[in-house]
């Protein structure tokens, strides 16, 4: 068994590190640039609380420089994201048909584009309604908010990464419709356990509040209704299924 998965362990070891080296160059490159990544960081927060961006609150003497390493790799990942999806399917493309493999470049483009409307959406919508809801409340009940670099460092790029991923729902389904693995009627019939998930997921990665729950679960419905289209398309289930 351990010789049938050895080629396997191979090329994923491959694909593995061409993506580690890939990140690691664009590492050093969003490194130097690190104080105009940070800068775009905290637009969000700022717009919100302006004092923010006179007084950036460390608690331990190496939150500034672990963190400032950790924007940096967040932006080479995010940078990063067409590599990895073309390694991935580099990976997988072997147990292809040649038609099948044919689709490596929409496939990319398509899947690169998705998380990057994923973090769009979070960026320009979520962040700030959230950031805004949730510092106006304290406000109101005579708090006065002191976030660290660190803490809004961790939080931001946390529901980022979380709406790149799963805004890759539709690209999941054409992927597992392809193969053969789901249909649109397997889709339909688990649509309210789906819902379920989502609002499950949604409250793990999101902010303890309603509002920003309600923004992540809501496009992740709409995009589950998507999927099925496209699986629709891709697999349709048979008449036997259906009826």
């Amino acid at each position: 068994m351990f010789e049938e998965l050895r080629p396997h362990l191979i090329e994923l070891r491959k694909r593995l590190f061409i993506s580690v080296v890939a990140i690691i160059v664009l590492f050093l490159i969003c490194f130097s640039f690190r104080n105009y990544i940070l800068e775009v960081l905290k637009a969000p927060l700022v717009e919100v609380l302006p004092e923010f961006q006179k007084h950036i609150n460390v608690i331990e003497m190496q939150e500034g420089l672990f963190t400032t390493i950790k924007v940096s790799f967040f932006a080479a990942f995010i940078f990063g994201i067409p590599i990895i999806f073309w390694q991935f399917w580099k990976f997988v493309s072997p147990g292809l048909y040649d038609n099948e493999k044919r689709l490596v470049i929409p496939f990319v483009s398509f899947a690169s584009i998705m998380f990057a409307l994923g973090a769009c959406f979070c960026y320009f919508v979520v962040v700030p309604l959230a950031f805004k809801f949730l510092i106006n409340f304290s406000v109101n009940e005579g708090f006065n908010p002191v976030i660290t670099l660190g803490t809004y460092v961790d939080f931001f790029i946390k529901v980022i990464i979380a709406f790149g991923l799963a805004f890759e729902m539709p690209v999941i389904a054409f992927f597992f419709a392809k193969i053969g693995l789901i249909d649109d009627s397997f889709l339909k019939r688990h649509f309210r356990i789906a819902v379920l998930v989502i609002f499950i997921f949604s409250a793990f990665m999101t902010p303890p509040d309603f509002l920003s729950q309600f923004l992540m679960a809501g496009p992740l419905c709409g995009l589950y209704g998507l999927s099925i289209l496209i699986v629709q398309k891709i697999n349709p289930a048979s008449k036997e299924e259906t009826e």
